[in-house]
């Protein structure tokens, strides 16, 4: 016990919280849930408590097999955490539009097909003025939504987040001539220690959301053997996909601003 209190003092509060309790739900539900209760008994609570029982064998204190269970279930648990983040980062690399050369085809294909389905706010926001003229009041409001998340400019990006991340970086370059992903680093020793934080803050919540869609294709896979699961995992993927693009748009106005607030701010005296 004065082990794991020690660890949890040393372990950094956001990696124990986001990634490893997480981590330890996971291999719990992937062992109770599809290694033990399946299809069959998935909704059977006194089976997976007599199974827990009988992994853990805790009468009379705690047994040699007991605490080599625990050994095993903790140390899947950190394999997982640690792993989560470079899946992470692949998540965040096809959601910015940098997908590698064996997915190529499929970025093109993809878009393509969003070009295709484009329309301007411009003609969006007529269409929903003829709805509500013509009395149909949801369908503008629909209409309305529509234009709200709609870019201005005609998709170039495979994704949204890719799309509104090349806007952030025309508007830099643009604006004071940044280059954001070239000088991302400098940008965050330049700027004052509020606009760093901000910036820390926007990155790390685009990162939690690559993270919760990892989490949810790995519940949803775990739902091949235990149906609940995988719904969760639905749940959690839409969930998920609707946070990561606020976070990519929250990243977005926050480099945007950093960048108008570096140009415009009176340069230190010599």
């Amino acid at each position: 016990m004065a082990l794991l209190l020690e660890l949890q003092r040393r372990i950094p509060d956001g990696w124990f919280l986001r990634r490893l309790l997480p981590a330890l739900l996971f291999v719990v539900v992937a062992v109770v849930g599809g290694g033990q209760l399946g299809h069959r008994d998935w909704n059977d609570v006194g089976l997976a408590r007599d199974r827990i029982a009988d992994a853990l064998p805790l009468k009379g204190g705690l047994t040699a097999d007991g605490a080599a269970t625990l050994v095993l279930v903790v140390l899947a648990a950190v394999a997982v955490a640690l792993v989560v983040p470079f899946a992470a980062d692949g998540i965040g690399a096809l959601s910015a539009g940098a997908w590698p050369w064996w997915l190529a085809s499929l970025a093109g294909r993809l878009t393509r097909w969003r070009a295709r389905r484009w329309t301007s706010p411009q003609d969006i926001g007529r269409e929903a003025v003829r709805a509500r003229a013509a009395g149909h009041e949801l369908r503008a409001a629909r209409l309305d939504a529509r234009r709200a998340r709609t870019a201005p400019v005609r998709p170039i990006s495979p994704t949204w987040s890719g799309d509104r991340l090349r806007a952030a970086e025309r508007s830099a370059r643009a604006e004071s001539a940044t280059d954001l992903p070239g000088e991302w680093a400098r940008l965050l020793l330049e700027v004052p220690d509020a606009s760093r934080a901000a910036l820390g803050e926007a990155r790390d919540a685009y990162q939690a959301a690559c993270e919760a869609l990892v989490w949810s294709v790995a519940f949803a896979a775990v739902g091949i053997w235990w149906w609940p699961a995988g719904l969760g995992g639905i749940i959690l993927w839409l969930v998920a996909w609707r946070s990561l693009r606020r976070a990519a748009d929250g990243l977005c106005r926050t480099a945007e601003a950093v960048v108008t607030l570096r140009r415009t701010s009176p340069s230190p005296p010599a």
